[in-house]
This record gives structure tokens, C-alpha cells and sequence, in this order.
């Protein structure tokens, strides 16, 4: 079997598949996990499920059995994800966690998911599936460790919804999903807390985020909307005749707007409803420098009101970084391959390019020697791994 060129080689693959899905019981699930991103890794161009066969496995039946493991198998991607999160976490160390969204043009109507939508940084009308990723954002990069799939409201009901087998719980707001992800990354992260920064402003509504983080008391940089109705923050009460629209607050000339060195407008402003008993909570709303008050993911609002706005700012470029850590999963890890049309199909294939994607920049990178990743010591041990996947199947 063929070395993996900058990736720590086949045996280091052997060992990375084993700490992320050693939790699994089945023997040939745990075996065809390590075969799909061995295959991932392996394979130039397009990762069709025949070649990503065909580069991890001699067996004529392995792009059958893949295909089983990745659309009908019954594995919880989620576990997997943590204990991704967790491999990752002992190589590098959080600077936040970036929440984005990821477009994935479709030709058919049959993808789970699938509908047409206008892409704001495009300007364009497209078929496509829509993902919202959660990366660890590193100094060495970004890298996915959770995924949710927005699902339009045809698709949370009926035949549809039962075609492509989406769980009850996943028809809930997309935004709820995406707080379900990125709070047990927080909660449970080995490092000291870091920021959420979040640009989903065109694809979700910012405004559950908000709610879901301000409740949550995590530090957060959040892009919303132009129109998204703010007013500036006072200590009393009532404000609701001071609320106009974000754009309007921090472009303003006067009102107490402040500039620093002419390029960063930003404005102490508060969030126009609650009770009359509770306390105003300060959030700062700026611009990116060298932008205007207005158009899309320009505006910013966090509730790190002490931190520096260079701080601030730079929070903000992490986006851009999220963006390219998908443009390389589009390029080189099959990001925009998977052929299948279910839920739980979806999000294994993301789960399993996320893993290639983090071994390919890792897996030579030391852990610091304090990760609780591994098998149970009750599972059935399947003995050296066999290089021959000519006798598995995988259901």
C-alpha cells in the first residue's frame, strides 16, 4: 500500500481512522471509515465513490460496499466529529470557532436538500445544497469539525423529507441546528474560551443566533444585516423610539458614532426589546476598514465592547480564511462530490472529508500527549488491520 505524501503515510492513516471511529462497534464499519479516507487522500480529481474505491481497495465490490457504508449504514456522524474536534484540538490551539456557510451546486432536484437560491457574493441565482460549517480556526488554518444541512421547507415535510430519511430533529429552525453545534465545541473544548464568529447574513436569520449566544454568555462577532433594528445604548430604559437600522446607526455622522483613524466606524448600540427590568446590555456595531456602512457581511456586531477594534477586526477576516479552507476542500477532498441523496449520507461524507482534510495538514504535527481518544477497552478487537477489503461488506 502506497505512502501518503505529506499526510504521515497509509499506517499513520491506519491510526488516525482508529481514533475516530474506534467508538463503533461494527468491525466493518471501523475498516471501510479508514478505506473512505484513505480514498479521499489517495484520489486525484473528481472522488466519485468508484475511484475512491478503486484507490483504497483490489476488491471488485468495494465502491458497492462504500456506497452502503456512506448512505445506508446507521453510524451517528456527530461522535465522530467531537473526537475529530478533539484530535484536532491536540495540534493546535483555537484562536475561535468560525461558523460559515458552504454552497454546493446541484444539476437535479433529487439531492436531499436541493432548491434553487440567490447567492448574495455571487449575485446569482443557483441550484444548489446549502451547508453551514463550523470550523476551528487555528493559526495554521481552518478546519470543519461539524456540519449542518439547511433544509427548505419542502424537504421538512412529506414524501420528500421521507425519501432522502431526514430525522424528526433536523426539521427544526436551521438556526437551532447550528447552535446545537457550536455549543458543545465550546462547552467541551480543552482550551480556554475563545470567540464565535459567525457569517451566515443572506443564508440564516441572525437574529435566533444572537438570542442563542447572548443566553449561552459566549463571546461572539457575529455580520448582520443592513437592516437588522439596533439603537444606540443608554443605560435607561425605554429605547424602542431611538431603534432605526443598523446601517443607519453606524454610518451616521454625529449621535456619538465614533472613527479611529477614519477607518473603522463602530457604535456602542443595544438590542431593542426585553423586559423593562432587565439591565441594557452593551454590543458594539462597526464596519470592516475601507468599506462602507452598507452591503453584505460588512456590518458587525459583538458583545466584546472592551476588547480593541484591531482585535475585533481581524476576528472578522477569520471568514476569509474559513473560505479558503473550502476551496481546498472543493479542490483536493471531494467537498462537492458526494453523489447520494440522503440526510445521513450528506453529513457522513462530510464528516469523512473533514477527516481527511485535518489528517492531510496534521498528522504530522505531535499531539500533546493528553487525548482521550481510543477504542473501549470492551469492543471487539478486529486484530491487525487487514490491508485486504476484498470480504467486507458494509450495512
Amino acid at each position: 500500500m502506497r505512502g501518503i505524501a505529506g499526510s504521515g503515510g497509509a499506517d499513520s492513516v491506519v491510526e488516525f481512522t482508529d481514533q475516530l471511529f474506534g467508538h463503533l462497534r461494527r468491525v466493518d464499519q471501523r475498516r471501510w471509515a479508514h478505506a473512505y479516507v484513505l480514498g479521499l487522500l489517495r484520489t486525484p480529481g473528481k472522488k466519485t465513490m468508484r475511484r475512491i474505491a478503486a484507490a483504497a481497495s483490489d476488491s471488485p465490490t468495494a465502491s458497492q460496499a462504500l456506497h452502503q457504508f456512506i448512505n445506508e449504514s446507521p453510524w451517528e456522524w456527530a461522535p465522530v466529529c467531537d473526537r475529530l474536534r478533539q484530535w484536532t484540538e491536540a495540534r493546535v490551539r483555537p484562536r475561535a470557532w468560525t461558523v460559515a456557510p458552504v454552497v454546493l451546486p446541484k444539476r437535479g432536484e433529487k439531492s436531499c436538500g436541493v432548491h434553487r437560491r440567490f447567492i448574495p457574493h455571487t449575485g446569482r441565482t443557483v441550484n444548489c445544497q446549502i451547508g453551514t460549517a463550523v470550523f476551528l480556526s487555528t493559526d495554521a488554518g481552518d478546519f470543519p469539525v461539524g456540519w449542518s444541512l439547511l433544509l427548505p421547507e419542502a424537504w421538512a415535510q412529506g414524501a420528500l423529507r421521507e425519501r432522502a430519511r431526514v430525522p424528526e430533529e433536523a426539521v427544526a429552525r436551521p438556526e437551532t441546528h447550528v447552535l446545537s453545534l457550536v455549543e458543545p465545541l465550546v462547552r467541551t473544548s480543552r482550551h480556554e474560551p475563545v470567540p464565535v464568529v459567525v457569517d451566515v447574513d443572506g443564508y440564516l436569520d441572525v437574529r435566533p443566533l444572537l438570542h442563542g449566544l447572548i443566553r449561552g454568555r459566549r463571546d461572539f462577532v457575529v455580520a448582520v444585516p443592513d437592516g437588522l433594528p439596533l439603537a444606540p445604548f443608554t443605560a435607561a430604559r425605554p429605547v424602542r423610539a431611538q431603534v432605526r437600522a443598523a446601517a443607519r446607526i453606524v454610518g451616521a455622522s454625529g449621535g456619538g458614532a465614533e472613527r479611529v483613524r477614519g477607518t473603522v466606524r463602530n457604535q456602542l448600540v443595544q438590542l431593542p426589546f426585553g423586559s423593562a427590568e432587565q439591565r441594557p446590555q452593551p454590543f458594539r456595531l462597526f464596519a470592516r476598514p475601507g468599506t462602507g456602512p452598507s452591503g453584505p457581511g460588512r456590518l458587525w456586531l459583538t458583545n466584546m465592547v472592551d476588547r480593541p477594534l484591531g482585535e475585533l477586526v481581524r476576528h472578522t477576516e477569520r471568514t476569509a480564511a474559513a473560505g479558503d479552507a473550502v476551496h481546498l476542500l472543493e479542490r483536493d477532498f471531494g467537498l462537492k462530490d458526494f453523489e447520494g441523496r440522503s440526510f445521513p449520507g450528506w453529513h457522513h461524507h462530510m464528516t469523512l472529508v473533514s477527516a481527511a482534510f485535518a489528517h492531510s495538514r496534521l498528522a504530522d504535527v505531535p499531539a500533546d500527549g493528553n487525548s482521550p481518544l481510543g477504542m473501549p477497552a470492551d469492543w471487539a478487537d478486529e486484530g491487525p488491520f487487514r490491508r485486504d477489503l476484498t470480504l467486507l461488506t458494509a450495512s
